[in-house]
């Protein structure tokens, strides 16, 4: 067996700016950068620079214009040394200067000696001309030598002999380095993958700053989740004080290894969200039921009924739950129930009571859950130490002048991470002086040193505005929508553009991935506890009410004034207390209260006149309001938000549009008039749950609206077209409104509406019908209407005969949609959404499409796509090549078979939900993995691998036995591997070796002929009773793990194998191996190992090589039998840097295409000895393909009925065909376009001409994703048709005959 020795990039210190590893003081930078001034110091280089320092790496770019001198300064040597990584960006003229090559040997030699990160950047230059030294670098080399010639004194002559050398040399090597090349790329796009790459590798072995010293306990859990049991069921409770990191050591965990079971979940803040919300229970069964079963749009309302359906998904998977900040038995029993787990789950509890889990209903049962406890403890000194002078000094170590401050801090603190987060953020640039202040307060203070440090925090706040903000939010809301809550706040004159990032300065506020505003607990009520210390025993002198039990008493009794300006109250909270629930409460119990600007009354009877009312209310929620309508003495003149669900309204306006009633308010106050306008400040409108609520109309009373939400008024039927009037609105919500039958047809004429959701809408019986407004209105001046053009039917096929025509005329400046769960199949869709050129986000989730409609590759912008949930989704071909992010099915029995990216496409984040399924037959996702059945693999593809004289595998196991038919080809990380059952190996297989390794060395040969390719092979059987293997059960590989091992240059990549079909009936099984080689990855020469490590219980009874070299005849592409796996992205020879190990091994497994960590197992140990066991990587992002011609699909076109159907016969993207419009079919539908979207640019004048000239040509562009493209301009005359296209579809178009 092989261990490499190979000592891991910069992974002796971490960056002096983080502070995440104990050797910081042996480097000032993280980063170099060596440059050529000249070429990219004002443009690439100063936006990479920019880039790194606000991404907190520190880099060094020298800030001189002019190199003085022949030697290179001192300042940049030391600046070499004391980085942990360069990037060199090599440029035109980069040769042209000394100080450029000599910074570039320095680099070297700091690589071969001190494991110096190097990442080379090929700007606008040719690597091989680096390495050749041609072209410019030849021209500037040249020169070298020419002044070198004309060097009089022979001492500098030799000087620069010995230069020039060192030169070359540096030329070469930095050539044969794996760098980035940024022709063809969006400059920004590129320095974003830069940084990301230069962050990963300089942290990954770090340990984020919030698990300081938390090794122990990581251990724990770890080794807990790998125990290996698989008969019951797991339960692990944490237990510990508040703000001691419970929370957060349970989501690292979770993070880690959620995806290694069926289903996976974690529910945050469970005793917050059920103390602050009546149905708060109900709302976190809903969320746990969606997680690990099917998601339902039937509601529940009863804890018994969703407590059962959580039972019963429990028993049928193996799950990993977390159940985060458990207080009570109850909530222990909603969530988890009494009939048990499925064998194998784990569930993390975390509770500062750690006897509440063996009192659920679980542990009354007759077969009990494996129960075990963790108990975290307080930071130790030096620990603590570090976490605090990572915040405050971004090191491990505190400052000079600073080592005794931050002990007394330290002790002070008693180990507490949060204090010590709060304390170091706060004091982060603060003199020795101010510490010392800081420490002075802190002894004075006689509660716990927690609250005092938050206190603290809260009291260093620069102003008061900032400190009301944070009551208001500690009050008020906390988990509110971070939009909204700006939107309201703003109107009570509190400034939350400065305010709330000062808050999350200081650690006293955080914004969720949802845009909710975030506080820890203990944060949350410190703030509250500031504003009880306003009037400890009167609560109607505070500023804010947010306890319903006292906001009762004081409405009740009549107590409020003048100081109250916030004020809570859910009458069902106090049911659940049984106080006064039956009791109602008087409008005029709000009379005196005239500064009150927020009030909550849910549930709430109150009888009177809302005359009564505060005028200077901002914010008003009545949930559960009894009334039809809204009453007409209502104070709305300076209202901004205004929540009304779950109410008795019919119809929000009715009353307003009444002649009769508008006239009864006039007399109540003596000032309205027909024309006044009352809901003139009203911003937000929640209507959401009115289940009576019929209409919405009377717009024009509602200038200001930015969002409506009407989600789940399942008795909605319409909605008013004054909505028009509403010029403001950004966000429009309508989800799960069944009955509504249209959206007004103007909805298109709001210029500023960013967001819709008609999620749950019915719509699957309709056609979506996307129209251009600027269309419908030229269309309407010219007696033509647009759905009734002949063109149009041929186009996108017969209209639905149904009268429920859900027609949408979308906003241009949508920039999110969702249409899940609308039972939408691909006749709904229209054929073009590029009129919805700003949309970034749609989601298309619960739908039965079976593959991505057409019409998204029209969106020329979009950034992130979901279909998750789609039952019948089974291909993804060419999304839009702007995606960011994809998210398809989560179920392994709804799997994807086909997933298939544009070339161009940018770096796209990956969800952390395995794709690859075991599946039968062909699958394939692009870039991750490819599966085929053996029998339809091309025979010019075997001969390529160098697999010749497969007769007999075919003979003997593919015909003959159907079972065998299904032997698989996979194609993986730029690995192709076969499985099939036989005793002995393939008979060209000449270098032969009994069991599981191999050692050889690669020959040197004198022909041309390069090696491209390394066929392995190995045969494996059962394990005997009396064989024992070296891994207990549960830590060996799941399928045979293969790893290559090049001694000489120091490289190993270790295979994980994904699993196949082939059913292991007999006693011996061939394993066959193509490993594609990349340049300079193994050459003649090189001593190579593999070494097999099999299966618990198999094992390898002989292995053997064999080398595929090329015919040495140079092959265009599109004749190379693997060019198509050749531009795979992530391979040998290619991308692997997100399988890199901290010591420079490659874990290739498809599974951390899914993961942020790299987690080495007991049987990497073998080969991997050093490095931590989790391995933080970057975030999934991943490029399928790695640049190359854009016709070159090959194999990826194979089962696309769309695209075969026209490149069978020749036809290429950007070829424009006639085409009559009566032979239209469907297959052709996503490449045709609807003569609408072009007709709008051209004068009426010509309009007819148009149309018969459109319904006889179509335009196929590449990638198959038809754009309309055109320049816009009117013409006064049409001229020739090709003048005509090229107008319009730039220079693609050719002549059309």
């Amino acid at each position: 067996m092989v261990v490499l020795s190979e000592v891991p990039e910069g992974s002796s210190s971490s960056s002096s700016t983080h502070g995440y590893s104990p050797s910081t003081h042996a480097y000032r930078y993280d980063v170099f950068l060596s440059f050529r001034g000249f070429d990219t110091r004002r443009s690439f280089t100063d936006h990479l620079h920019k880039a790194l320092i606000d991404a907190n790496i520190t880099a060094f770019m020298d800030d001189e214009e002019i190199e003085t001198g022949e030697h290179l300064k001192l300042e940049l040597e030391s600046a070499i040394k004391a980085s942990r990584a360069s990037i060199i960006v090599i440029s035109k003229n980069y040769a042209t200067s000394t100080w450029c090559l000599d910074e570039l040997v320095l680099i070297l030699e700091q690589r071969m000696t001190s494991n110096h990160i190097v990442i080379p950047i090929f700007y606008h230059v040719d690597p091989n001309h680096v390495m050749k030294q041609q072209s410019s670098f030849g021209d500037a080399m040249s020169k070298h030598k020419q002044k070198m010639d004309e060097e009089t004194d022979e001492n500098k002559r030799s000087q620069w002999v010995q230069k020039i050398e060192r030169w070359n040399k540096a030329l070469v090597e930095v050539a044969s380095i794996k760098g980035n090349d940024v022709n063809g790329r969006v400059e920004t796009e590129f320095i974003e993958e830069i940084v990301k790459d230069i962050y990963r590798r300089l942290h990954v072995r770090s340990v984020r700053p919030l698990l300081t010293g938390m090794d122990y306990s990581i251990n724990f859990i770890t080794s807990w989740l790998n125990d290996g049991s698989s008969h019951k069921a797991d339960i692990l409770t944490i237990s510990g004080i508040g703000g001691i990191g419970k929370t957060t050591l349970a989501k690292h965990v979770y993070g880690i290894y959620c995806h290694e079971f069926d289903k996976s979940t974690c529910i945050e803040d469970i005793s917050r969200i059920c103390d602050g919300k009546f149905n708060g229970l109900l709302d976190l069964q809903e969320q746990l039921c969606n997680s690990i079963s099917k998601t339902s749009s039937i509601k529940a309302h009863d804890v018994s009924i969703y407590t059962a359906k959580i039972e019963n998904a429990l028993t049928h998977k193996r799950v990993f739950l977390v159940l985060d900040d458990i207080s009570t038995v109850a909530q222990l029993d909603a969530l988890l129930g009494r009939k048990g787990f499925h064998p194998g789950s784990k569930v993390i509890i975390t509770t500062k009571d750690k006897l509440l889990t063996e009192s659920c209903g679980l542990f009354k049962t007759n077969i009990k859950p494996n129960h075990v406890e963790h108990f975290v403890e307080a930071l130790h000194e030096t620990k603590s130490r570090q976490l605090l002078c990572s915040h405050a000094f971004m090191s491990n170590d505190p400052k000079a002048g600073y080592a005794e401050v931050s002990d007394k801090l330290v002790k002070y603190c008693k180990g507490h991470p949060l204090a010590l987060e709060v304390l170091g953020k706060s004091l982060h640039n603060r003199d020795v002086s101010y510490w010392e202040g800081c420490i002075e307060v802190l002894k004075k203070e006689v509660s716990s040193p927690v609250n005092n440090i938050l206190r603290m925090s809260y009291n260093s706040l620069p102003s008061k505005n900032d400190k009301e903000l944070f009551k208001y939010i500690s009050c008020f809301f906390v988990g509110i929508d971070r939009d909204v809550s700006e939107t309201i706040l703003e109107a009570c004159e509190i400034n939350t553009r400065s305010g709330i990032p000062n808050l999350i300065d200081r650690c006293l506020l955080s914004i969720g991935k949802n845009n909710e505003l975030k506080m820890h607990q203990l944060v949350q009520e410190m703030g509250r506890f500031e504003v009880h210390q306003e009037s400890p025993d009167k609560p109607w002198k505070r500023s804010l009410l947010w306890c319903h039990k006292e906001s009762f008493r004081v409405l009740k009794q009549k107590k409020g004034k003048g100081n109250l300006l916030g004020l809570s109250l859910d009458m069902r909270m106090l049911e659940n207390q049984k106080l006064g629930a039956s009791f109602e409460l008087k409008t005029d119990a709000l009379s005196y209260m005239n500064s009150l600007m927020l009030l909550q009354l849910n549930y709430v009877h109150m009888h009177g006149s809302y005359e009564n009312f505060p005028g200077e209310l901002r914010g008003l929620c009545m949930h559960g309001f009894h009334s039809k309508s809204i009453p007409l003495d209502l104070p709305m003149e300076n209202l901004v938000a205004l929540d009304m669900s779950y109410s008795n309204i019919e119809s929000i306006f009715a009353s307003y549009s009444n002649p009769q009633r508008l006239e009864k308010r006039q007399n109540l106050d003596g000032s309205c008039s027909k024309e006044k306008i009352l809901f003139g400040s009203l911003k937000i409108l929640n209507l959401s749950f009115c289940k009576q609520l019929h209409s919405v109309g009377d717009f024009q009373q509602l200038p200001a609206l930015e969002r409506l939400l009407l989600r789940n008024c399942i008795g909605l039927l319409n909605i008013c077209e004054s909505i028009e009037q509403c010029v403001e609105l950004v966000l429009i919500d309508l989800s799960y409104c069944k009955k509504l039958e249209k959206l007004p047809r103007n909805l298109g004429l709001l210029k500023k509406v960013k967001t819709v959701l008609l999620d749950g809408c019915s719509l699957g019986e309709s056609r979506i019908q996307i129209k251009d407004i600027g269309s419908l209105e030229l269309c309407k001046t010219s007696n033509i209407y647009i759905n009734k053009r002949p063109s149009f039917s041929s186009f996108v096929g017969a209209i639905p005969s149904d009268l429920k025509s859900f027609t949408m005329s979308l906003p241009r400046s949508l920039v999110r949609l969702s249409l899940a769960n609308n039972n939408l199949s691909h006749k709904s869709f229209p054929m073009d959404f590029s009129y919805l050129f700003m949309l970034k986000d749609l989601c298309l989730d619960g739908n039965p499409i079976s593959s991505m409609p057409s019409c998204v590759r029209t969106l020329p912008r979009l950034e992130k796509l979901s279909m998750g949930k789609c039952e019948k989704l089974k291909s993804v071909v060419y999304p839009p090549h702007t995606l960011r992010e994809l998210s398809i099915n989560p179920y392994d029995v709804y799997y994807v078979e086909k997933v298939v990216f544009d070339p161009k496409m940018s770096a796209l984040q990956l969800p952390f939900v395995n794709w690859v399924a075991y599946a039968p037959g062909s699958y394939e996702i692009e870039g991750i993995i490819k599966m085929q059945e053996m029998v339809n693999v091309e025979e010019k593809v075997l001969h390529s691998l160098g697999w010749n004289n497969l007769d007999s595998l075919n003979n003997k196991h593919m015909r003959t036995n159907p079972l065998k038919s299904k032997i698989q080809l996979f194609y993986e990380f730029g690995i192709f591997s076969t499985k099939y059952e036989a005793e002995d190996m393939p008979s060209w297989f000449s270098y032969r070796s009994v069991g599981p390794s191999i050692s050889f060395t690669i020959p040197s040969l004198s022909s041309p002929n390069k090696l491209r390719g390394l066929n392995f092979c190995f045969v494996q059987r059962w394990r005997g009773l009396d064989e024992r293997s070296p891994f207990k059960y549960g830590q060996a590989p799941v399928w045979p793990m293969m790893t290559i091992s090049n001694i000489t240059k120091n490289r190993m990549w270790i295979y994980e194998r994904h699993k196949d079909i082939v059913v292991e009936g007999k006693t011996c099984w061939v394993v066959l191996s193509h490993w594609m080689l990349g340049m300079n990855e193994i050459e003649g020469g090189d001593h190579v190992i593999i070494n097999v490590t099999p299966r618990y219980d198999k094992l390898v009874k002989e292995c053997g090589v064999s080398l595929v070299y090329d015919d040495g005849e140079e092959k265009e592409e599109e004749e190379d039998a693997l060019g198509y796996y050749k531009s795979w992205n992530h391979r040998i020879g290619g991308d692997l840097s997100p399988f890199q190990t901290s010591t420079g091994q490659y874990i290739l497994n498809h599974k951390l295409f899914f993961s942020t960590m790299i987690r080495l197992l007991p049987y990497h140990r073998e080969f991997v000895t050093e490095g931590a066991k989790f391995q933080v990587k970057e975030k999934g992002w991943f490029r399928a393909l790695s640049p190359r011609k854009p016709d070159i699909l090959g194999p990826a076109c194979e089962g696309n009925e769309e695209s075969s159907s026209l490149e069978g016969h020749g036809i290429r993207p950007g070829t424009i065909l006639p085409f009559r419009s009566h032979n239209a079919t469907l297959t052709l539908s996503h490449y045709t376009t609807t003569a609408t979207t072009m007709w709008s640019i051209f004068s009426r004048r010509r309009q007819a001409e148009i149309d018969r000239h459109l319904s006889t040509c179509y335009v196929v562009e590449q990638h198959h994703s038809f754009r309309a493209g055109y320049r816009g301009q009117q013409e006064n005359h049409l001229g020739p048709w090709n003048s005509l296209w090229a107008s319009m579809c730039g220079s693609r178009a050719t002549e059309i005959s």
